[in-house]
């Protein structure tokens, strides 16, 4: 399973990317090993995920989700519950 995910930085920012292994993503972003970009930027949060088959699936998703506007991407994180906050899950 691969994973496009969207985090939240300290700063308000968005982050975008791709992985094989979300919980392991997202506590090398925190540990300020996971991209340049979030290094300066932590602690940061996940807001968004979507899983895909296949890697190549998950890159071309996040590349889609790169090219939106910042309110785009608000609106999209708004359609989807996160983690813990549907009791369904």
């Amino acid at each position: 399973m691969c994973y496009t995910y969207m985090v939240e930085c300290n700063d308000g920012s968005l982050y975008t990317g791709w992985t094989k292994d979300l919980e392991r993503r997202l506590r090398a972003h925190n540990a300020r090993k996971g991209a340049k970009y979030t290094k300066s930027r932590t602690p940061v949060k996940l807001v968004y995920y979507e899983h895909f088959d296949t890697k190549e699936e998950a890159m071309r998703r996040e590349y889609e989700v790169k090219e939106l506007t910042r309110k785009e991407k608000i609106a999209l994180i708004g359609k989807k519950n996160l983690p813990g906050e549907n009791p369904a899950e």
